[in-house]
């Protein structure tokens, strides 16, 4: 078992159910993996503060400061974790083969862990000037409740989100749209055909069109990091009984998105998918709305923040680190949005969202190692 304190960390965070409670009903959500942290943080000589985004889910933000004024720079990690249906041992963390399994190991406590043992590798050199904050927030796996309670309060010159990138310098990531398509019918005894309408079936020719869509847009041109935007069917629902005919189905569906990609864009679509279908029956009835959305991040690879990351993760590691974009979306965005140019680097594993998760110890160390470099540097200007 290994005796690094980022390791050490991370087993720690690794017991702790931290399980988002707006995925899973009933889960604790972050408060205990935040007070860990926070009593954490302080020992290590951080300033703490801590702020209750929801009713037992905080953010704890601890900050180190320089001896003179100068550049900020932010590490952000997200708190908490999907579910655990299929898991043996979610809270168990084992090592073995140079890897630490666990719910959230990879999504993003191995991150978390590095991070706020950079910041201690920081606090023992001592910052010259500036300013490093390290933001632990909750919610990213929903609705990103703590990313926007963050940027509200606090800002900074520049950010890593330590996302699992495999120790890459993302630049980038897509977005999304969470989409509502309702059909309607009209109840009716199921002997009788003429009485009824089947909202099910009708629902049918709405995941034809969206498959057809599906593959409209992974044969565009991709986006040079991103790739090609995409859909999927997510959650499905209708019916009362066997012998009546359904007189509404609900479809919930993920639109990913890439850069240049509009929310007016995906409402346009969606739009346009229903008008055709409606030209081909009249007496098909269907609304849609879209729910959520986030937008895609990109932030060029000439940006001083990514050309410095990208040459202290190649003098620590001894190799280069290639930029890249993630398929998923991240808090980046968020901070993007409120001003503050963000890059993602984290550690390599592998099993996000699935029943098995670990993430590579060594990545661990060496993306703490990467991240107290680019702090000292950084803030040191």
């Amino acid at each position: 078992m290994s005796s690094d304190p980022a390791i050490a960390l991370l087993r720690d965070l690794v017991q702790i159910n931290s399980i988002n409670p707006s995925l899973v009903a009933g889960a604790p959500g972050e408060g205990e993996i935040a007070q860990l942290i926070a009593g954490h943080m302080r020992r290590l000589g951080l300033e703490v503060d801590v702020e209750e985004v929801a009713p037992g889910r905080p953010n704890v933000v601890g900050v180190l400061e320089g001896r003179s004024p100068g550049p900020s720079l932010m590490f952000c990690g997200h708190l908490d974790t999907v579910g655990v249906d299929g898991m043996r041992a979610p809270f168990d963390p084992v090592e073995a083969d140079g890897r630490l399994y666990g719910r959230g190991a990879q999504d993003m406590k191995g991150g978390v862990a590095a991070m706020i043992d950079a910041a201690r590798v920081a606090a023992g050199r001592g910052l010259r000037s500036g300013r490093l904050i390290v933001a632990a927030v909750v919610d990213e796996e929903y609705a990103s409740i703590g990313a926007d309670a963050l940027v509200a309060r606090w800002g900074a010159d520049a950010a890593v989100v330590t996302e699992p990138t495999g120790l890459e310098v993302a630049v980038a990531h897509k977005g999304f749209a969470w989409c509502e398509v309702e059909t309607r019918g009209r109840a009716a005894h199921g002997s009788r055909p003429l009485e009824g309408r089947d909202a099910i079936v009708r629902m049918g020719r709405v995941l034809r069109a969206l498959e057809a869509l599906d593959r409209d847009l992974q044969s565009r041109p991709p986006h040079p990091l991103m790739g090609t935007a995409s859909l999927h069917a997510s959650i499905i629902g209708g019916g009362r009984e066997m012998s009546s005919y359904p007189d509404r189905c609900v479809l919930q569906y993920e639109r990913r998105t890439v850069g240049g990609e509009t929310p007016l864009a995906i409402e346009h679509e969606l739009a346009e998918l229903l008008r055709r279908l409606r030209d081909e029956d009249a007496e098909f009835d269907a609304a849609a709305r879209i729910t959520v959305t986030r937008p895609a991040y990109e932030l060029p690879q000439d940006h001083r923040l990514a050309q410095t990351l990208a040459r202290t993760v190649a003098r620590v590691s001894g190799r280069p680190a290639p930029f890249s974009a993630m398929t998923f979306w991240t808090d980046a965005a968020v901070l993007g949005e409120a001003g503050i140019p963000a890059v993602l680097f984290g550690p390599g594993g592998a099993g996000l969202h699935g029943v098995e998760e670990y993430v590579e110890i060594e990545d661990v160390r060496r993306c703490r190692d990467a991240l107290a470099a680019l702090a000292l540097e950084w803030c040191g200007q």
